[in-house]
């Protein structure tokens, strides 16, 4: 039974207000179902907090709970909670929290709010409003916890709304939703079972949809790490994570400046790029007191940290109205240094406790962090401690930390070497290493395209610059051979006058390739090597860049290079006689040399002019 119908006007326009929160608002429909649930766990929260200073309590036997009725042949939502309810003046209020400014005013704020996004969170209730994106009329009855006389609030949105006197109601609300013509499918159990889902997974009420709970997986985040199992997160992350497998760390963190902060986050045990499956969606989701506000976020983390699976929440969080992305982007920037800091820090924790544990995700993973390096400067220093590579001193296949090479480094040693080359074996066979060797001087083996930019970037490692060992201006220092090894040395060489004119000879012969030729202070078996003149351009990094641009369908830009060669090697020594006695032949071994020590730096050469001289030499050789 029914009785004491009113109708009210809307004080606001309406029409616009509700265009507004349709077409503005909310970039999706489905958020309708989000908004409804939040609301109906706020009422619960309410209830539970009043529940604890006051005994006697209105149907007080009901349980705490979101129930959701759905009824295809009428086109029918409904949602119902045993919160703390409203009353009449309540119901009038907080549903004309829409129209309390009473003027166009209000329209003029509300459309400006949602075209900047401002944060009017807590001071217009528009929230509930979204039901009108799915409902033609939307009713809602409720009861307050006092046991006063519950009502029906009612309104199709044209510009009034109805409240009702309705009898037998129990404590709480129900809000019923006519579903427009093009939204039925939200009276069907599989959409609204996906929604609740993504977006209300971890409201902390049970939400029930015919009669079976479908928000099971509890917000493991918010409770203490002592009191979750290791199969409690194991499941946790299998759900979050999408993963049929456990992951390989977890990191479950809170901290309180500048916000409140509860973090809980998965590294798996693949890298899905690495797997041919293209550049993956940030893994991490952003909620709001358990609500979803942002799933795979790009806002939270550095994107170079897109392969971490889990979720961040935050009560703090400036939302904009619709709750649907963020504000304030100086204080987004703080809380993502919070996080990123904090998961670098543990990784370094893990590194230093188990080492071999640690290489496993370096090797599925350092890509990401080697990434980070060159594209993010505000955290290389907690990047470069995590960083690994190979080195003249590891085990093939086993890197080792910046930090193992300077704890290694001899006195006097200012600077971290390291080399690049497509694998171990062609950097040990090759000339850059040979002085390194001679005087015990560790250098670390880059194997990857990037790893030249990286160490580039990082410029140094705890005061000690990173230097590649095929810069023109490389400097090892004294020589502390003894006297003896350097008096045999001398003797093996071509005497000054002789490597003076090889080297004017050279600069003439292969005037169109080098910029330079020099005596090597560093080549000990080797005849010679290429080595950039540019201190910043490595020959990997020149590589990479080749590459790129023939990707593009351009030709590489190969500048001249510096020609350093050995005064003891016996090749060298012959082509001194050679340009006196046989200069045709000699040209054609000088730019041999040349070739082969562009091909031992990883640089392209011409193949067919590298064959067609090489056998005029081999016939010259075999006497044909």
């Amino acid at each position: 039974m029914t009785s004491q119908t009113t109708t009210h006007e809307f004080q606001a326009e309406t029409k616009k207000l509700l265009d507004i929160v349709i077409n503005s608002l909310y970039t999706e429909r489905d958020v309708f179902v989000r908004e409804l649930i939040s609301n109906a766990a706020d009422a619960l929260e309410k209830f539970r907090h009043e529940s604890l200073t006051v005994d006697d309590l209105f149907d007080a036997h009901m349980p705490l709970e979101i129930t959701i009725d759905l009824d295809k042949e009428k086109h029918l939502f409904t949602i119902t909670d045993t919160g703390i309810g409203m009353s009449r003046a309540e119901l009038e209020g907080n549903l004309g929290t829409i129209a309390h400014s009473g003027s166009s005013t209000f329209v003029t704020q509300l459309a400006e709010a949602a075209r900047k996004d401002v944060n009017l969170i807590g001071q217009f209730g528009v929230g509930f409003y979204a039901a009108f994106m799915a409902g033609h009329t939307v009713r809602v009855q409720s009861r307050s916890w006092d046991g006063s006389e519950g009502h029906e609030w009612a309104s199709d949105g044209t510009g009034s709304y109805t409240i009702t006197e309705e009898k037998g109601l129990h404590r709480g609300t129900r809000i019923i939703v006519e579903l427009k013509d093009d939204a039925h499918d939200y009276a069907e159990k599989w959409k609204i079972e996906q929604i609740v889902k993504q977006y209300s997974s971890f409201v902390s009420f049970p939400v029930k949809l015919e009669d079976e709970t479908i928000n099971t997986v509890q917000a493991l985040w918010t409770r203490s790490r002592s009191e979750i199992s290791e199969e409690e997160y194991n499941e946790f992350y299998k759900f979050v994570g999408n993963a049929p497998s456990d992951p390989l760390y977890r990191l479950h963190f809170s901290a309180d400046a500048p916000l409140a902060i509860n973090a809980l986050l998965f590294v798996p045990t693949e890298n899905f790029e690495h797997l041919g499956f293209g550049r993956v969606d940030p893994g991490v989701n952003l909620y709001c007191q358990r609500v979803l506000i942002d799933q795979h976020s790009k806002h939270i983390l550095p994107e170079w940290l897109r392969f971490l699976k889990g979720v961040v929440d935050s009560e703090d969080l400036p939302l904009n109205i619709s709750r649907q992305s963020l504000q304030d982007n100086a204080l987004l920037a703080k809380v993502r240094k919070v996080i990123t800091k904090r998961f670098l820090k543990y990784l370094d924790e893990e590194a230093r406790k188990d080492p071999k544990a640690y290489l496993e995700f370096w090797k599925t993973f350092g890509i990401y962090l080697k990434e980070g390096v060159t594209s993010d400067y505000e955290f290389q220093k907690e990047l470069g401690k995590l960083i690994r590579f190979e080195s003249s001193r590891s085990e093939d296949g086993v890197p080792v930390s910046l930090a193992e090479y300077v704890e290694r480094m001899a006195e006097g040693q200012d600077a971290i070497y390291y080399i690049s080359g497509p694998n171990r074996a062609a950097i040990e066979a090759g000339p850059y290493v040979e002085m390194f060797t001679r005087r015990d001087i560790e250098i670390l083996y880059t194997m990857e395209p990037i790893d030249d930019f990286v160490l580039n970037h990082l410029g140094e490692f705890e005061d000690k610059k990173l230097i590649s060992a095929d810069r023109a201006d490389l400097d090892l220092g004294e020589d502390k051979s003894s006297d003896a090894d350097k008096a045999e040395e001398q003797k093996d060489s071509l005497d000054q006058d002789s490597s003076a004119a090889l080297v004017d000879w050279l600069k003439k012969a292969l005037e169109d390739k080098v910029q330079d030729v020099i005596i090597s202070k560093r080549l000990v078996d080797s005849p010679a090597m290429i080595v950039n003149p540019d201190g910043y351009m490595t020959s990997s990094m020149e590589r990479v860049m080749a590459a790129s641009r023939m990707e593009k369908g351009m030709a590489p830009e190969a500048g001249k290079k510096n020609l350093e060669i050995n005064a003891a090697s016996p090749l060298v020594k012959r082509l001194a006689e050679l340009q006196k006695s046989d200069e045709p032949f000699a040209q054609a071994v000088a730019e041999q040399i040349y070739d082969n020590a562009m091909i031992q730096a990883g640089l392209v050469v011409d193949p067919l002019t590298l064959v067609e001289r090489n056998y005029k030499i081999l016939n010259r050789a075999a006497g044909v």
